[in-house]
Protein backbone atom coordinates (compact mmCIF):
# COMPACT_ATOMS: atom_id res chain seq x y z
CA UNK A 1 0.00 0.00 0.00
CA UNK A 2 1.28 3.46 -0.93
CA UNK A 3 1.38 4.93 2.58
CA UNK A 4 3.24 8.00 1.31
CA UNK A 5 -0.09 9.27 -0.06
CA UNK A 6 -0.98 10.15 3.55
CA UNK A 7 1.81 12.76 3.75
CA UNK A 8 2.29 16.38 2.70
CA UNK A 9 6.00 17.06 3.16
CA UNK A 10 8.15 20.16 3.01
CA UNK A 11 11.85 20.44 2.22
CA UNK A 12 14.49 23.13 2.35
CA UNK A 13 15.90 24.69 -0.80
CA UNK A 14 14.98 25.34 -4.38
CA UNK A 15 15.70 21.87 -5.75
CA UNK A 16 14.07 18.57 -4.87
CA UNK A 17 16.40 16.81 -2.39
CA UNK A 18 17.36 13.18 -2.89
CA UNK A 19 15.61 12.06 0.29
CA UNK A 20 12.28 13.27 -1.11
CA UNK A 21 12.86 11.56 -4.45
CA UNK A 22 13.65 8.34 -2.59
CA UNK A 23 10.57 8.71 -0.37
CA UNK A 24 8.24 9.16 -3.36
CA UNK A 25 9.81 6.22 -5.18
CA UNK A 26 9.48 3.92 -2.18
CA UNK A 27 6.19 4.97 -0.59
CA UNK A 28 4.44 7.28 -3.04
CA UNK A 29 3.74 10.84 -1.92
CA UNK A 30 0.49 12.71 -1.43
CA UNK A 31 1.82 16.23 -1.61
CA UNK A 32 4.59 18.76 -1.14
CA UNK A 33 4.20 22.12 0.63
CA UNK A 34 6.24 25.15 -0.43
CA UNK A 35 7.54 27.97 1.78
CA UNK A 36 9.36 31.19 0.99
CA UNK A 37 10.63 31.89 4.52
CA UNK A 38 13.06 29.52 6.19
CA UNK A 39 12.53 29.23 9.94
CA UNK A 40 15.88 27.43 10.08
CA UNK A 41 17.85 30.37 8.68
CA UNK A 42 15.45 33.22 9.54
CA UNK A 43 15.72 34.29 5.90
CA UNK A 44 13.58 34.25 2.78
CA UNK A 45 15.79 31.60 1.17
CA UNK A 46 13.55 28.55 1.05
CA UNK A 47 11.57 27.19 -1.93
CA UNK A 48 10.58 30.42 -3.68
CA UNK A 49 12.74 32.77 -5.79
CA UNK A 50 10.69 33.83 -8.84
CA UNK A 51 7.62 32.79 -10.85
CA UNK A 52 9.81 30.98 -13.37
CA UNK A 53 11.71 29.07 -10.67
CA UNK A 54 8.50 28.03 -8.85
CA UNK A 55 6.93 26.88 -12.11
CA UNK A 56 9.96 24.74 -12.90
CA UNK A 57 10.08 23.31 -9.37
CA UNK A 58 6.36 22.43 -9.42
CA UNK A 59 6.78 20.68 -12.77
CA UNK A 60 9.58 18.56 -11.32
CA UNK A 61 7.52 17.71 -8.24
CA UNK A 62 4.58 16.63 -10.41
CA UNK A 63 6.90 14.21 -12.25
CA UNK A 64 7.88 12.36 -9.06
CA UNK A 65 6.39 8.88 -8.57
CA UNK A 66 2.66 9.06 -7.74
CA UNK A 67 2.49 12.68 -9.02
CA UNK A 68 2.39 14.60 -5.70
CA UNK A 69 0.13 17.62 -5.41
CA UNK A 70 1.80 20.95 -4.67
CA UNK A 71 0.29 22.82 -1.70
CA UNK A 72 0.89 26.38 -0.54
CA UNK A 73 -0.41 28.93 1.98
CA UNK A 74 -1.46 31.83 -0.21
CA UNK A 75 -4.12 33.49 1.93
CA UNK A 76 -2.99 37.07 1.34
CA UNK A 77 -1.41 39.73 3.50
CA UNK A 78 1.16 38.36 5.94
CA UNK A 79 0.35 34.72 5.14
CA UNK A 80 1.43 34.76 1.51
CA UNK A 81 4.33 32.63 0.30
CA UNK A 82 4.29 34.19 -3.19
CA UNK A 83 4.93 37.91 -2.74
CA UNK A 84 4.50 40.64 -5.33
CA UNK A 85 8.04 41.87 -4.60
CA UNK A 86 9.27 38.77 -6.43
CA UNK A 87 6.88 39.23 -9.34
CA UNK A 88 3.84 37.31 -8.12
CA UNK A 89 0.27 38.62 -8.14
CA UNK A 90 -0.67 40.93 -5.24
CA UNK A 91 -3.11 39.57 -2.66
CA UNK A 92 -4.31 41.64 0.32
CA UNK A 93 -5.05 40.26 3.77
CA UNK A 94 -8.53 38.84 4.36
CA UNK A 95 -9.57 41.84 6.46
CA UNK A 96 -8.42 44.34 3.85
CA UNK A 97 -9.92 42.23 1.05
CA UNK A 98 -13.30 42.36 2.79
CA UNK A 99 -13.35 46.16 2.42
CA UNK A 100 -13.07 46.07 -1.39
CA UNK A 101 -15.86 46.27 -3.93
CA UNK A 102 -17.04 42.94 -5.33
CA UNK A 103 -15.67 43.57 -8.80
CA UNK A 104 -12.25 44.42 -7.43
CA UNK A 105 -12.29 41.27 -5.29
CA UNK A 106 -13.12 39.13 -8.30
CA UNK A 107 -10.34 40.65 -10.40
CA UNK A 108 -7.74 40.08 -7.66
CA UNK A 109 -8.85 36.48 -7.13
CA UNK A 110 -8.96 35.68 -10.83
CA UNK A 111 -5.39 36.90 -11.30
CA UNK A 112 -4.09 35.12 -8.19
CA UNK A 113 -5.71 31.74 -8.80
CA UNK A 114 -4.93 31.80 -12.50
CA UNK A 115 -1.31 32.33 -11.51
CA UNK A 116 -1.37 29.43 -9.03
CA UNK A 117 -2.63 27.08 -11.73
CA UNK A 118 -0.01 28.24 -14.26
CA UNK A 119 2.73 27.78 -11.69
CA UNK A 120 1.67 24.18 -11.09
CA UNK A 121 0.28 24.69 -7.59
CA UNK A 122 -2.74 22.45 -7.18
CA UNK A 123 -3.99 23.22 -3.64
CA UNK A 124 -4.17 26.41 -1.64
CA UNK A 125 -4.56 26.25 2.14
CA UNK A 126 -7.29 28.88 1.97
CA UNK A 127 -9.70 30.47 2.55
CA UNK A 128 -9.62 31.09 6.29
CA UNK A 129 -13.24 30.90 7.41
CA UNK A 130 -12.50 31.51 11.09
CA UNK A 131 -14.83 34.26 12.27
CA UNK A 132 -13.02 37.18 13.93
CA UNK A 133 -14.52 36.61 17.37
CA UNK A 134 -11.34 37.82 19.13
CA UNK A 135 -9.54 40.66 17.33
CA UNK A 136 -6.58 40.18 19.70
CA UNK A 137 -6.07 36.56 18.64
CA UNK A 138 -2.30 36.55 17.87
CA UNK A 139 -2.63 34.06 15.04
CA UNK A 140 -5.85 35.28 13.36
CA UNK A 141 -7.40 38.62 14.30
CA UNK A 142 -4.25 40.54 15.11
CA UNK A 143 -2.69 39.74 11.73
CA UNK A 144 -5.86 40.24 9.64
CA UNK A 145 -6.36 36.59 8.61
CA UNK A 146 -10.13 36.66 9.20
CA UNK A 147 -12.45 38.39 6.76
CA UNK A 148 -14.82 39.68 9.42
CA UNK A 149 -16.55 39.28 12.77
CA UNK A 150 -19.74 38.88 10.71
CA UNK A 151 -20.13 35.24 9.71
CA UNK A 152 -22.20 36.22 6.68
CA UNK A 153 -19.33 38.33 5.34
CA UNK A 154 -16.90 35.47 5.97
CA UNK A 155 -19.07 33.11 3.95
CA UNK A 156 -19.62 35.59 1.11
CA UNK A 157 -15.89 36.18 0.67
CA UNK A 158 -15.12 32.45 0.85
CA UNK A 159 -17.64 31.81 -1.92
CA UNK A 160 -15.93 34.41 -4.11
CA UNK A 161 -12.64 32.58 -3.51
CA UNK A 162 -14.29 29.29 -4.46
CA UNK A 163 -15.62 30.73 -7.72
CA UNK A 164 -12.14 31.89 -8.75
CA UNK A 165 -10.46 28.66 -7.65
CA UNK A 166 -13.03 26.55 -9.48
CA UNK A 167 -12.52 28.56 -12.66
CA UNK A 168 -8.74 28.11 -12.39
CA UNK A 169 -8.99 24.48 -11.19
CA UNK A 170 -7.03 25.00 -7.97
CA UNK A 171 -8.22 23.02 -4.95
CA UNK A 172 -9.10 24.82 -1.72
CA UNK A 173 -8.71 23.71 1.89
CA UNK A 174 -10.98 25.51 4.37
CA UNK A 175 -9.31 26.35 7.67
CA UNK A 176 -9.02 26.04 10.65
CA UNK A 177 -11.63 23.54 11.87
CA UNK A 178 -13.49 23.84 14.24
CA UNK A 179 -12.95 27.61 14.05
CA UNK A 180 -10.15 29.27 16.02
CA UNK A 181 -11.03 32.94 15.61
CA UNK A 182 -11.99 33.21 19.26
CA UNK A 183 -8.75 31.71 20.62
CA UNK A 184 -6.19 33.71 22.59
CA UNK A 185 -3.13 31.46 22.04
CA UNK A 186 -0.92 31.28 18.94
CA UNK A 187 -1.39 27.75 17.63
CA UNK A 188 2.24 27.68 16.47
CA UNK A 189 3.43 27.98 20.07
CA UNK A 190 0.98 25.97 22.16
CA UNK A 191 -2.29 24.06 22.13
CA UNK A 192 -5.34 26.26 21.89
CA UNK A 193 -7.85 25.34 24.56
CA UNK A 194 -11.30 26.19 23.24
CA UNK A 195 -12.83 25.74 26.68
CA UNK A 196 -16.31 25.92 25.33
CA UNK A 197 -17.43 24.17 22.17
CA UNK A 198 -17.12 26.37 19.07
CA UNK A 199 -20.12 28.50 18.33
CA UNK A 200 -22.57 26.29 16.45
CA UNK A 201 -22.78 28.65 13.47
CA UNK A 202 -18.98 28.56 13.06
CA UNK A 203 -18.82 24.77 13.13
CA UNK A 204 -21.78 24.52 10.77
CA UNK A 205 -20.06 26.83 8.28
CA UNK A 206 -17.39 24.17 7.69
CA UNK A 207 -20.03 21.47 7.19
CA UNK A 208 -22.05 23.62 4.81
CA UNK A 209 -19.16 24.92 2.72
CA UNK A 210 -16.69 22.05 2.40
CA UNK A 211 -18.66 19.82 -0.01
CA UNK A 212 -19.51 22.88 -2.12
CA UNK A 213 -15.91 24.11 -2.27
CA UNK A 214 -13.62 23.07 -5.12
CA UNK A 215 -11.27 20.41 -3.78
CA UNK A 216 -13.54 19.58 -0.81
CA UNK A 217 -10.85 19.70 1.90
CA UNK A 218 -10.69 20.92 5.50
CA UNK A 219 -7.59 21.72 7.52
CA UNK A 220 -7.98 20.53 11.13
CA UNK A 221 -6.37 22.62 13.88
CA UNK A 222 -4.53 21.44 16.96
CA UNK A 223 -7.19 23.01 19.17
CA UNK A 224 -8.45 21.13 22.22
CA UNK A 225 -12.22 21.29 22.63
CA UNK A 226 -12.88 19.87 26.12
CA UNK A 227 -16.58 19.08 25.54
CA UNK A 228 -15.48 16.82 22.68
CA UNK A 229 -12.17 15.48 24.00
CA UNK A 230 -10.59 16.97 27.11
CA UNK A 231 -7.17 15.36 26.61
CA UNK A 232 -6.31 15.39 22.91
CA UNK A 233 -6.14 18.09 20.24
CA UNK A 234 -8.53 17.80 17.31
CA UNK A 235 -5.90 16.32 14.99
CA UNK A 236 -5.23 13.38 17.33
CA UNK A 237 -8.74 12.74 18.62
CA UNK A 238 -10.82 9.88 17.21
CA UNK A 239 -13.85 11.45 18.90
CA UNK A 240 -13.35 14.88 17.33
CA UNK A 241 -12.39 13.54 13.90
CA UNK A 242 -15.31 11.12 14.07
CA UNK A 243 -17.63 14.06 14.71
CA UNK A 244 -16.24 15.78 11.62
CA UNK A 245 -16.31 12.64 9.48
CA UNK A 246 -19.98 11.92 10.25
CA UNK A 247 -20.93 15.25 8.73
CA UNK A 248 -18.35 15.25 5.92
CA UNK A 249 -17.93 11.61 4.86
CA UNK A 250 -15.90 12.30 1.70
CA UNK A 251 -14.12 15.54 2.57
CA UNK A 252 -10.31 15.35 2.58
CA UNK A 253 -9.17 15.99 6.17
CA UNK A 254 -5.67 17.49 6.45
CA UNK A 255 -3.77 18.21 9.65
CA UNK A 256 -2.23 21.54 10.50
CA UNK A 257 1.57 21.32 10.56
CA UNK A 258 2.60 18.47 12.85
CA UNK A 259 5.75 20.37 13.88
CA UNK A 260 3.89 23.08 15.79
CA UNK A 261 5.12 23.51 19.34
CA UNK A 262 2.07 22.21 21.17
CA UNK A 263 2.52 18.78 19.60
CA UNK A 264 6.28 18.95 20.02
CA UNK A 265 5.99 19.55 23.75
CA UNK A 266 3.47 16.75 24.19
CA UNK A 267 4.61 14.03 21.79
CA UNK A 268 7.04 14.94 19.01
CA UNK A 269 6.34 14.79 15.29
CA UNK A 270 6.46 11.04 14.65
CA UNK A 271 4.27 9.98 17.58
CA UNK A 272 1.78 12.75 16.83
CA UNK A 273 1.62 11.87 13.12
CA UNK A 274 1.00 8.22 13.90
CA UNK A 275 -1.77 9.15 16.34
CA UNK A 276 -3.34 11.48 13.77
CA UNK A 277 -3.42 8.81 11.06
CA UNK A 278 -4.75 6.28 13.55
CA UNK A 279 -7.46 8.73 14.61
CA UNK A 280 -8.68 9.16 11.03
CA UNK A 281 -6.82 12.08 9.45
CA UNK A 282 -6.48 11.60 5.69
CA UNK A 283 -3.22 13.55 5.33
CA UNK A 284 -0.64 14.79 7.83
CA UNK A 285 1.36 17.90 6.96
CA UNK A 286 5.02 17.99 8.05
CA UNK A 287 6.63 21.17 6.75
CA UNK A 288 10.23 20.46 7.80
CA UNK A 289 10.50 24.20 8.25
CA UNK A 290 9.84 24.77 11.95
CA UNK A 291 12.17 21.77 12.57
CA UNK A 292 14.53 19.90 10.25
CA UNK A 293 13.32 16.30 10.33
CA UNK A 294 13.81 15.50 6.66
CA UNK A 295 15.88 12.39 7.33
CA UNK A 296 13.19 11.00 9.65
CA UNK A 297 10.39 10.93 7.10
CA UNK A 298 11.17 7.49 5.62
CA UNK A 299 11.22 5.95 9.10
CA UNK A 300 7.83 7.49 9.82
CA UNK A 301 6.35 6.02 6.63
CA UNK A 302 7.82 2.64 7.59
CA UNK A 303 6.11 2.92 10.97
CA UNK A 304 2.77 3.60 9.26
CA UNK A 305 3.26 0.52 7.07
CA UNK A 306 4.08 -1.62 10.12
CA UNK A 307 0.95 -0.49 11.92
CA UNK A 308 -1.11 -1.40 8.90
CA UNK A 309 0.52 -4.80 8.69
CA UNK A 310 0.04 -5.64 12.37
CA UNK A 311 -3.54 -4.38 12.52
CA UNK A 312 -2.87 -1.36 14.76
CA UNK A 313 -4.47 0.88 12.14
CA UNK A 314 -7.98 0.49 10.80
CA UNK A 315 -7.63 -1.75 7.77
CA UNK A 316 -10.53 -0.01 5.99
CA UNK A 317 -10.00 3.62 7.00
CA UNK A 318 -6.42 4.07 5.76
CA UNK A 319 -7.14 2.76 2.22
CA UNK A 320 -10.17 5.09 2.15
CA UNK A 321 -7.90 8.02 3.03
CA UNK A 322 -5.49 7.06 0.25
CA UNK A 323 -8.39 6.86 -2.18
CA UNK A 324 -9.57 10.37 -1.20
CA UNK A 325 -6.08 11.70 -1.97
CA UNK A 326 -5.99 9.94 -5.34
CA UNK A 327 -9.40 11.34 -6.27
CA UNK A 328 -8.05 14.86 -5.70
CA UNK A 329 -5.04 14.11 -7.85
CA UNK A 330 -7.34 13.02 -10.66
CA UNK A 331 -9.57 16.08 -10.20
CA UNK A 332 -6.68 18.53 -10.32
CA UNK A 333 -4.46 16.90 -12.94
Amino acid sequence: MSVGELFILGFHGKAIPQWLRDFAARFGLGGVILFDYSCRNSEYDNNVASPEQVQSLCAEIAMLPSSPLVFIDQEGGLVRRLKDGLGFQPLPSARDFNRLATGEKQAILSASYGELRRLGIRYNFAPVIDVDYNPDNPNIGRIKRSYSADIGEVEANARLVDAAARQARVGLCLKHFPGIGGASVDSHLDFMDLSEAPRPAQEELFYAMAPQTFGDAVLVSHAIVPPWDAHRPMTLSPVAIGRLRRRLPETLLISDDMQMQGLQKALGTAAAALQAIGAGMDMVCIGNNLIDQEQEMAGLAEAVARRLDDGSFDQAAVPQSIERVRKRKALLA
